[in-house]
């Protein structure tokens, strides 16, 4: 399977900090891949770096081939790399509708009609509430809207990080049976989750983190097959 992401000996922190010390990350066409591991291993940074938020200190960032390494974050958005960021991030006082048409402010704009029903229809519980203020729905609600926003901007690669923070156990399981839907249909996922078993049960690869540095990288079964990386990486 050829790479549609590929992120090679990556380094970044903040300030004087380093936090990323040579990462190397590949998501193939079509591809869930897990980015794994504990609080303050680097998945967040890593996120934000690869999507320009975060400047990278040295290595390559590659879409589809594509050097986006010192690229504006507004030029990789527009380059169809798009993030759903940890904790939502909607704009509470404005609809859902709203809310949904902003995200594709960047790119797609001119589809944006076909594609607020397309999430309408993946999302029925949005389009119930398509006037109601984003900051008055439920966490789970609000969890949709945020990825309906970022499958509003038609991303070639979804970053979902933490996804299921905060929600309940029926929600997690309705969460990770959409991001299933929504890779049967071809979208690429980059995939940053603390809930391991459910995020190895959907991926094709995994990639471990632990103080900004890989760890293993490779199949969900060879990382569940390793009881020292379980124990050691992801309190298994």
């Amino acid at each position: 399977m050829s790479a549609l992401l590929e992120v090679r000996q990556l380094r970044g922190g903040y300030g004087r900090a380093e936090v990323l010390r040579g990462i190397d990350l590949a998501v193939g066409r079509g591809e869930i891949v897990a980015l794994l591991g504990s609080n303050g291993a680097g998945k967040s940074t890593l996120n934000n770096t690869v999507c320009g938020i975060v400047p990278a200190w040295s290595g390559r960032v590659m879409l589809d081939g594509r050097d986006l390494t010192r690229a504006h974050y507004r030029e990789i958005v527009q380059a169809g790399l798009i993030q759903v960021p940890e904790g939502r991030r909607i704009f509470p006082n404005l609809s859902v509708r709203e809310n949904l048409e902003l995200g594709a402010y960047a790119r797609a704009r001119a589809r944006r009609a076909v594609n607020l029903e397309r999430v309408y229809a993946t999302f029925p519980r949005l389009a119930e509430r398509t006037t109601q203020k984003a900051g008055t729905m439920s966490g789970g609600e609000q969890q949709m809207l945020a990825i309906g926003r970022g499958l509003m901007a038609e991303p070639r690669l979804l970053i979902l990080d933490e996804p299921s923070l905060g929600l309940s156990p029926l929600l997690v399981e309705e969460l990770f049976a959409l991001i299933g839907r929504l890779h049967a249909e071809g979208l690429s996922v980059l995939l940053v989750e603390q809930n391991v078993a459910q995020s190895l049960a959907i991926a094709q690869r995994a990639l471990v983190l632990a103080n900004g540095q890989e760890r293993f990288a490779g199949t969900p079964q060879q990382l569940l097959a390793s009881s020292e990386l379980k124990r050691a990486y992801l309190g298994m």
